[in-house]
């Protein structure tokens, strides 16, 4: 009896006795023999053309390298020079008594104990703090309602355009536009408000609404760019999630309340974190309207910052309050981000 194969099977054959017999079963057996080599020797084959693949594709990465960091050495170039030469730079500044017309002299931490006992800094960053916390309270809030409203209700891409516009406009020009409508007798808010109130509202011009003027402001001109953000998370949440809501007799509110924000969670943080770090470093609004008056009452860390670098001229002490300022953005990003759970979602 001679064991044929065929495909993954075997089948027994019992050959005719006698010569014919004998014949028969050596025949079978040299066809199964070669059947086995001609079905091993492929893999091999596979593996000598897999290892001669790989081979020649790393040859073909080490042929392309030089062309790709040639292709990337002006963004590398623009980086040193723009970037991390100014940012060593100011850490070494921070460390010195440096005027720009005399030489840096090194004083070790004397900026960094300066800086701690120094009244104006302290205010100054409260202030901002204070700015910082209106800015991602009622930017997060409006842009959120904004972005849901253009997710649920409207599909117009001219009404996204529209809400897209005040991020497109420089914070200079976006400045002098609201000192021109706040203005306290030819604004046309406080005309408004003097037919509604019977009287006008110095919003730059008091302590008490300089900052909420400045943050309204803020809002404002950010408030399109986030809110196009928290759109693109909302195309993210399948339809079924709200469907399925409906049918529990879910309302828009409580969708809103118990789905939309909780699966927003990985956005959210996004765009808080992108609040915090462009509140904390407002500077140009601040010098066009309030030149942090009056009084001080909008005087934020970085107007504090400038005025003692270019005003007067104490480097060493500006570069030592940057450098303060970014360590406390990093700071304030990373536990953000770790207690916020960013890296998580409720859709996996």
């Amino acid at each position: 009896m001679v064991v044929t194969s065929q495909g993954n099977h075997t089948t027994p054959v019992t050959p005719p006795s006698g010569a014919a017999g004998a014949e028969a079963t050596t025949a079978a057996s040299s066809s199964a023999t070669r059947r086995i080599r001609t079905t091993k020797s492929p893999g091999r084959n596979g593996g000598r053309t897999r290892r001669t693949a790989a081979t020649r594709s790393v040859a073909a990465r080490r042929r392309d390298l030089p062309v790709a960091l040639l292709l990337i050495l002006p963004s590398v170039v623009g980086f040193a020079i723009f970037y991390a030469y100014p940012t060593l730079r100011g850490i070494y500044l921070g460390f010195t008594d440096f005027h720009v017309l005399t030489p840096p002299n090194w004083i070790g931490l004397a900026n960094f104990r300066e800086m701690f006992g120094d009244d104006v800094f302290w205010h100054s960053l409260l202030v901002t703090v204070y700015f910082v916390v209106l800015s991602v309270v009622f930017g997060t809030l409006v842009s959120l309602v904004t972005a849901v409203i253009l997710h649920r209700v409207t599909s117009s891409s001219t009404l996204r355009g529209v809400i897209l516009l005040p991020f497109l406009i420089s914070n200079v020009i976006a400045a002098l536009v609201w000192q021109w409508m706040l203005d306290p007798h030819l604004g046309v808010i406080n005309i408004v408000l003097d037919h509604v109130i019977g009287h006008s509202i110095l919003f730059l011009g008091s302590g008490p609404w300089a900052i909420p003027s400045l943050a309204a402001i803020s809002v404002w001109k950010w408030m399109g760019y986030y809110a196009l953000l928290i759109f693109a998370g909302l195309q993210t949440i399948p339809s079924t999630i709200y469907e399925a809501g409906r049918v529990d007799g879910a309302s828009e509110l409580q969708m809103f309340r118990r789905l939309t924000v909780p699966l927003l969670r990985p956005i959210l943080v996004m765009v808080v974190v992108l609040t915090v770090i462009n509140a904390f470093q407002v500077f140009d609004i601040v010098a066009v309207t309030t030149k942090g008056g009056p009084a001080n009452a909008s005087n934020v860390l970085q107007m504090y910052i400038y005025d003692k670098a270019f005003r007067q001229f104490d480097f060493g002490y500006a570069a030592t309050m940057s450098l303060a300022l970014f360590v406390l953005l990093i700071t304030v990003t990373f536990t953000q981000l770790r207690l916020a759970r960013a890296d998580e979602s409720d859709l996996n």
